[in-house]
């Protein structure tokens, strides 16, 4: 018996050993416990949503982990994770109700609650209310809602006067953004782009925005009479983070865009990497993803354009930093 126990002890400390011999692939995985939808991630990773699309600026679905190419200051990275899911989000309506606003509100309530109700029904939403004040639109202080109809209650209290801080609204929306539970993470902006009453700097929004994993798409809304307009801004905010600006001819075409925003984020591949480039030392690291795949013409990808890298001081994750990108 006690020989036996000898060499069950010895074939234990082989194993052990053999255990720690084996290189240890970095894990990424899913988790979807309860109201958990989030990426767990054990080493230094990149993450990328990404959107493709085809010649006619049509989504293109079906791609595979293969049909993508991750660059990293030009070198060729292997890619560890690839999903093509419809994962929840965090998203902010962030929406301009200053004085000028006026006789648009009710086409921008009605399309605010298209783009509600056509995205996941798993989202967590808000509403960012903005003239020269800021403030937030759900009742009760709730902090965010799947619900539609609670999105309603807050868009249709909205009343247009005053003048615009569209800078301190986005500051709000991003740093409310942080208390999301989900991966995503996204603002939509509706405004004519003018800012005439913010305490905040179009520079220090900017470097807010690169902070957050967030996604930024703005809806510019115009007319000739609007001597704040400022398209420039928006188109800004949008490629800087890897959203889309769009500056409709119509108020017609708000719900529409609204409609197309949605799907967007719900079909947006997630890709992730290890850099092969494993110094920390903070620099910034272009990255480019591009997307090819045989009968699908000539393929487009917008994504974050880089990031920065961990420097020695700090062995936290990767700080990234948004772009967008038309590859």
């Amino acid at each position: 018996m006690e020989h036996s126990a000898n060499w069950l002890g010895v074939l234990l400390v082989l194993i052990t050993l053999a255990s720690l011999a084996r290189p240890q692939e970095p894990t990424l995985s899913h988790n979807r416990s309860g109201d958990e939808y989030t990426i767990r991630v054990d080493v230094d990773m990149v993450v990328l949503r990404a959107t493709a699309q085809d010649r006619k600026n049509i989504l293109v679905s079906g791609l595979g982990k293969d049909d993508f190419q991750v660059y990293e200051n030009g070198v060729l990275q292997p890619i560890k994770y690839f999903s093509h899911e419809d994962i929840p989000v965090t998203v902010g309506l962030v929406v301009d109700n200053s004085g000028s606003m006026g006789p648009k509100l009710r086409d921008v309530v009605a399309a605010a609650l298209v783009f509600a109700r056509s995205s996941n029904p798993h989202d967590q939403m808000f509403v960012v209310n903005f003239n020269e004040a800021v403030s937030f639109g759900l009742r009760g202080n709730a902090p965010f809602t799947d619900q539609a109809t609670q999105l309603e209650v807050a868009l249709s209290s909205i009343r247009a006067r005053g003048e615009t801080a569209l800078y301190d609204a986005v500051a709000a929306a991003l740093e409310h953004l942080k208390k999301g539970n989900r991966d995503k993470k996204v603002l939509i902006v509706i405004s004519d782009g003018g800012d005439n009453a913010s305490k905040h700097k179009l520079g220090e929004i900017m470097a807010m925005a690169g902070q957050p994993d967030a996604i930024i798409y703005t809806i510019g809304i115009f007319d000739d009479q609007d001597a704040d307009r400022n398209p420039k801004v928006l188109k800004r905010l949008a490629k800087d983070t890897g959203g889309e600006a769009f500056l409709p001819e119509s108020l017609k075409d708000v719900a529409p865009i609204c409609e197309q925003i949605a799907r967007d984020i719900r079909n947006q591949y997630t890709i992730a990497y290890v850099p092969t480039n494993k110094k920390r030392d903070g620099s910034y690291r272009v990255v480019q993803v591009k997307a090819s795949a045989p009968g699908r013409g000539r393929l487009s990808v917008r994504s974050r354009t880089g990031y920065f890298a961990p420097s020695a001081q700090s062995p936290s994750a990767a700080k990234t930093n948004d772009h967008a990108a038309q590859n």
